[in-house]
């Protein structure tokens, strides 16, 4: 069984590499719109609890040695320090409280990931828009305004769109005998 999770792990690792490239730059704000948290909400409500933090914390490892896997195909600690470095470091606390929230829901239903998920994103905005602060030499509200705002509507939209996936997602990795059902 370790193989297939390692394997898993490494999957949404690359999933969020893959994803984070899929942005659109924003004029206004140095954090671009991007589809990286779509994996991350994923790996928490697909993997066990420390499998979805190892496949986070392994994207930000990456990233830090260097290896362009930011978006923008960026890498390096400067990314890491940088104005958007504290959504990033949000990534395995946000695969944590997903993982965890449905494991003690003990479901992985529709209804049980998207408090588990909005949980998460709320983790997310306060790492990332807190971060901004220091980084950026902002008011709370300015960072807010900046790194937050502009960004609930399509957030909510990734939020769904996962919570649409894990069910299928599951049913498949189930089947094919990489997970166990929970």
């Amino acid at each position: 069984m370790k193989t297939k999770q390692l394997t898993l792990t490494a999957l949404f690792t690359a999933l969020t590499i893959l994803f984070a490239q899929l942005i659109l730059p924003l004029s206004f704000t140095p954090v671009p719109l991007s589809l990286s948290l779509l994996p991350v909400y994923l790996s928490g409500a697909i993997l066990p609890k420390r499998y979805a933090v190892y496949s986070q914390l392994v994207y930000l490892l990456i990233g830090a040695v260097g290896l362009p896997v930011f978006a923008g195909f960026k890498g390096g600690p400067g990314v890491l320090f940088g104005p958007t470095g504290g959504f990033l470091i949000a990534y395995p606390l946000m695969a944590f409280l997903t993982a965890w929230i449905l494991e003690f829901l003990k479901k992985k239903t529709l209804a049980s990931c998207v408090p588990a998920m909005l949980s998460a994103l709320v983790v997310c905005y306060l790492c990332g828009s807190l971060f901004y602060v220091f980084a950026g030499h902002v008011s709370w509200l300015k960072s807010l305004s900046a790194t937050v705002f502009p960004f609930v509507l399509f957030d909510l939209v990734k939020v769904a769109a996962a919570v649409l996936l894990v069910p299928a997602i599951n049913k498949a990795l189930t089947k094919s005998n990489l997970i166990q059902t929970v």
